[in-house]
């Protein structure tokens, strides 16, 4: 049975199943009802638009004017072999945003996308078929090879050209072949109606699902962060999120919890001390100043506090000190209402 809240319920399960280097299912469970698919699409959509790659954005072929035109020694035409080439996927090996790279075969050959890897560019699809040329043909072209996002039609890339003996190209720049998600109904507390999402990310090569799920949740947070600027949303979350950290260590947990002697615990209880957090606020000057605590009491709160990994006085908390004070205060107030 559903419970009555007042707020949705921050997922924590998330898990990553590498099926090959090209193929990543990522999940993460549980949402609130339609919260899945609010998150899932937004994310497949800057999978697509917002990941970074190389693309060929402009070719010249030694005496060939046009892509209509056809080439000597060659068995494809031009326009195929542009087709062909533009299935190939290039990664800059100076990880420039711009190379220019010549290319040079003689026939006869049969050339795939193996052929084209030398010193400033890699071919990811290797075994890619791009030109057959015969034992009369030379084959000399160049390529203008960029970083981009998303897709540019030739009509844009042409507007970029200064040489214009190069024929502009389509850009796909997206390394990411397909993007897809499925909401599933998952079980969590009891009820079935919490939602689970399964992201399936395919990859050309030029880089790994992972980094490119990584991209698109760098672009997310990014667009988002106009808000910011009057929301102080991020600040917020920041807090919650080291709150409920807190609240999984030691630091909320009664003093009796310490297994301290008798004396040492009488003599923090007089004091008002009651949670394990207070100790590790204090200095060591502050815990000593408590009355009647004596050095044997000091000396051993000082040791159980060290075997628990939050010394008294730490130096861990930095800017968390004044989340955990604000949450003793409200367990302590919580106790005495």
């Amino acid at each position: 049975m559903r419970k009555i809240t007042t707020s949705a319920y921050t997922p924590t399960e998330f898990t990553i199943e590498n099926i090959s280097d090209t193929v990543a299912k990522i999940s993460a469970w549980p949402f609130e009802i339609g919260y899945g698919i609010t998150l899932a699409h937004p994310l497949r959509r800057l999978l697509y638009t917002s990941t970074i790659g190389y693309a060929p954005t402009a070719i010249h072929i030694d005496g060939v004017s046009h892509e209509f035109d056809s080439m000597r020694g060659m068995f494809e035409d031009v326009a195929l072999f542009i087709i062909n080439l533009k299935k190939l996927r290039f990664k800059l090996k100076s990880n420039a945003d711009k190379e220019i790279v010549e290319f040079s075969f003689k026939g006869p050959k049969e050339i795939y996308g193996k052929d084209l890897n030398n010193n400033q560019v890699e071919v990811v699809n290797t075994d890619a078929y791009l030109a057959t040329i015969n034992e009369d043909a030379e084959l000399k072209f160049t390529l203008i090879i960029e970083k981009g996002i998303g897709y540019v039609p030739s009509e844009e890339t042409k507007e970029l050209l200064n040489d214009p003996k190069f024929i502009a190209l389509d850009a796909f720049f997206t390394p990411v072949r397909e993007a897809t998600y499925d909401i599933e109904k998952v079980l969590f507390e009891d009820n079935p109606d919490y939602e689970k999402v399964v992201l399936t990310i395919t990859t050309d090569g030029q880089i790994t699902p992972n980094e490119a799920f990584q991209n698109a949740l760098e672009a997310m947070y990014k667009q988002l962060s106009v808000f910011d600027k009057i929301t102080n949303v991020r600040s917020i979350i920041k807090n919650q999120a080291t709150s409920n950290e807190l609240e999984n260590t030691k630091l909320l947990q009664n003093i009796t919890d310490l297994n301290l002697s008798a004396r040492s615990y009488n003599c923090l209880e007089k004091a008002g001390v009651v949670y394990i957090g207070e100790l590790a606020l204090m200095s060591v000057n502050e815990l000593a100043g408590l009355k009647n605590l004596g050095k044997k009491s000091l000396d051993e709160i000082k040791s159980i506090m060290e075997s628990i990994g939050f010394p008294v006085g730490t130096s861990k908390l930095s800017d968390n000190r004044d989340i955990l004070s604000k949450k003793i205060a409200e367990l302590k107030a919580q106790n005495e209402g």
